[in-house]
């Protein structure tokens, strides 16, 4: 009886199009002759919004975590326990304009040399 209450009370959870491949991403606002992870982000998966009475474009986000000493990588030390950052996933996936060119907000690193010099910053980071 306890596991029919169970399946009739479960959620149904409505499954994203689109959703970034894990790994590492550059904000738009990367400077490419600054460090090599300024504004670089791990993208760790996806979160989904347990609620039913969400706003539009909040039912999942992107979960992620930044590469540098930002606010959140702060406060993960300060408690002592993971802290993330999560994006609506429809605001990860848009374009943004800037200087009247369109360009995506979050761009996937791609460079071998480059992600092998993210995972070392990764590890010692988060270790």
């Amino acid at each position: 009886m306890r596991e029919t209450f169970h399946k009739e009370k479960q959620m149904s959870l409505p499954i994203p199009k689109t959703v970034p491949e894990l790994g590492f991403y550059y904000h738009y606002k990367h400077n490419p002759t600054g460090a090599v992870n300024n504004y670089a982000y791990e993208v760790l998966g996806v979160g989904f919004h347990t609620e039913d009475d969400v706003r539009p474009g909040e039912e999942h986000f992107l979960v992620y975590r930044p590469l540098y000493e930002s606010s959140v990588y702060k406060a993960s030390k300060e408690l002592g326990i993971a802290c993330f950052d999560n994006r609506p996933l429809t605001m990860w996936m848009e374009d943004v304009e800037k200087d009247g060119k369109k360009f995506p907000r979050f761009k996937k690193i791609t460079d071998l040399a480059i992600i092998t010099e993210l995972q070392n910053i990764s590890r010692n980071m988060y270790a």
